[in-house]
């Protein structure tokens, strides 16, 4: 089968979140049973990173959309990467989505316009004229309209939507349904228009042939008032008519700490003293006392879905209980500034730093003890599989992934609404658990076993894309 999965980022080239993780690692895992090609736009970072690119196709003009190249690369392993290649759109510094200051582009929609109608035409075989799909892998809203052009366009090819995250919309002014070339007709209540505003992702989810989301939990919590994000009724008449699918997530099999090349010491469950070892450097790093007390971390992006708020409410419980912070990720500015107080404050026990690497990320997830998942709702979620992985036990709400992945009291703490007092309740189970080191290893051994393989997950992709092709 010849799948086109459709992303606007991916791990090996530029990273926002975790959709690029996804897109680097699911095509990677879906070629044990499919062609599988990736198709992304050639941001400034991206297109640099490639000695040379075929160019096998162009794309006229389209309303407000200008014309675009085709490229062609591979990956180092061999993974197909076909790029859209247009200056005007694309070579810009900031990221994916915005300047440098953290303001949208005002074009957008113009930008994902182009991301969704390319595709359209090179599936159908109008671009590169040795490749064609037989079904279209689109992720969240700035590609989820490439069911509706090739629905526009009379092209019957079969699609897939995964939501990653429903909150993020793609919401534009009814005017932009000219500037991407959308039949007037669309607009509709049963179309594009939300609100009077058009939206790209509920586009997606008319058109598409089958909608997934990334955990069982979150395809049933999108389907109520309270995480629908106003999309519910949508999603509820496709959920019932079986066209709606949770598909849990993994991670690759880099993130194992005994072979981990990032860390300060490599461990495998049972090597405690490692895993302190690696702790300590943590600790120097952010510049904290030496201490023997528990280590707790956020890594994260630093917005209000993942209850950044409430880590800074709990902050003065945790060091006066004994512990310390330290935190890694970049988003809003009120967070970003409010943790560096927190710092300042305490800089003994508290350590931040706004930005990301990964590598240090890795290094936090093996020196701590636990990892602060609060998330007011968390679509999969990464972070507590990372974590489980390198012996830090996640502390999460009991919502999406996070209900999925952490077994509380075996592999981390659930606490069960979003409130510091919830919160709070699992923090406290954490510092118990910390005192009880027969159990605090025991917990440990048990998250360090976790697999969270992409094998399975792909799988039912592969059986999905089999499915929906022969319906």
């Amino acid at each position: 089968m010849k799948v086109l999965f459709v992303t606007p980022e991916i791990d090996d080239f530029i990273r926002v979140g975790g959709l690029a993780a996804v897109s680097a690692a699911l095509p990677r895992a879906l070629r044990l049973w499919s062609d599988v090609r990736v198709l992304l736009p050639g941001y400034r970072d991206v297109v640099k990173q490639f000695a040379s690119i075929d160019i096998v196709g162009e794309c006229v003009p389209l309303a407000a959309m200008p014309a675009c190249s085709l490229g062609l690369a591979s990956t180092k392993d061999g993974l197909p990467v076909y790029i859209l290649l247009c200056a005007q759109l694309y070579d810009r510094p900031g990221n994916p989505y915005g300047d440098a200051s953290g303001r949208d582009w005002p074009d957008n929609d113009v930008r994902f316009g182009r991301l969704a109608s390319a595709p359209a035409q090179l599936a159908a075989g109008l671009l590169d004229k040795s490749w064609a799909a037989d079904l279209v892998h689109a992720n969240d809203w700035q590609s989820a309209l490439v069911p509706a052009y090739l629905a526009w366009n009379a092209i019957d090819i079969p699609t897939i939507l995964t939501i990653h995250n429903l909150a993020f919309q793609g919401l534009f002014p009814k005017e932009s349904l000219r500037r991407i070339g959308a039949p007037d007709e669309s607009f509709h209540i049963d179309g594009l228009e939300f609100y009077d505003k058009l939206s790209f992702l509920k586009g997606g989810i008319v058109y598409a042939s089958h909608l997934t989301t990334v955990s069982e939990t979150y395809a049933r919590e999108i389907t109520t008032s309270g995480l629908g994000c106003g999309l519910e009724g949508l999603l509820r008449r496709r959920s019932d008519a079986a066209q709606l699918t949770g598909i849990l997530n993994g991670i690759d099999e880099s993130w194992d700490p005994k072979v981990c090349t990032q860390l300060t010491r490599p461990f495998g469950a049972g090597d405690w003293e490692a895993k302190r070892a690696n702790a300590d450097c943590v600790r120097q790093k952010f510049g904290l006392a030496l201490s023997r007390g528990p280590l707790f971390s956020l890594v994260a992006r630093l917005v209000h879905q993942k209850g950044v708020d409430l880590v800074l409410s709990a902050a003065d419980a945790i060091v006066a209980g004994g512990g310390q912070i330290v935190v890694t990720g970049r988003g809003e500015t009120r967070f970003e500034e409010a943790l560096v107080d927190v710092h300042r404050r305490r800089p003994d026990a508290i350590g931040v730093d706004i930005g990301f690497d990964d590598g240090e990320a890795r290094r936090i997830f093996a020196g701590s003890d636990f990892t602060l998942m609060p998330s007011r709702f968390e679509p999969c979620g990464l972070s507590q599989m990372y974590a489980q992985r390198f012996g830090s036990l996640p502390i999460g709400h009991q919502t999406g992934g996070l209900a999925e992945t952490i077994a509380d009291g075996e592999t981390g703490f659930l606490f069960a609404h979003p409130s510091i007092e919830s919160f709070l309740g699992g923090i406290r189970r954490a510092f118990a658990t910390f005192g009880a080191k027969d159990r605090l290893n025991s917990m440990r051994r048990s998250a360090m076993s976790q697999s969270f393989s992409w094998d399975v997950s792909a799988a039912c992709y592969d059986a999905l894309y089999r499915k929906t092709v022969s319906t």
